[in-house]
């Protein structure tokens, strides 16, 4: 965030368009999407077995699934491709601070 504020104070390009920041307890494991009431023994027991389930899988990583290198080999290409950029990346636009006005 430092770098953030210190690129805008002297009126550089910021180095980052996104930050991601990570406030619920226990992470994504313990996430907005979680039952009310949920307690810290509850989201470790969910995050050991999320692990545990992890460890066990043959392919950990998104870009070697079977299914996504035929995606790319029979329809997108290659990464990168004009399609892949098309179909699966985003881009941001810079838009004025709105600030709401009390009623």
């Amino acid at each position: 965030m430092n770098e953030i504020r210190e690129a805008k104070e002297a009126g550089k390009e910021p180095p980052y368009h996104f930050v991601e920041v990570m406030a619920c307890t226990g992470g994504c494991v313990g996430g907005g999407g979680q039952p009310y009431r949920s307690t810290n023994r509850v989201r470790m027991a969910r995050a050991k077995g999320l692990y545990k389930e992890d460890e066990g899988c043959v392919r950990r990583e998104s870009h070697n699934n079977e299914s996504i290198q035929n995606l790319y080999k029979e329809y997108l290409g290659a990464p990168n491709s004009e399609k892949a950029k098309k179909l699966l990346h985003t881009s941001y636009i810079a838009r004025p601070m709105k600030i709401a006005k009390p009623e």
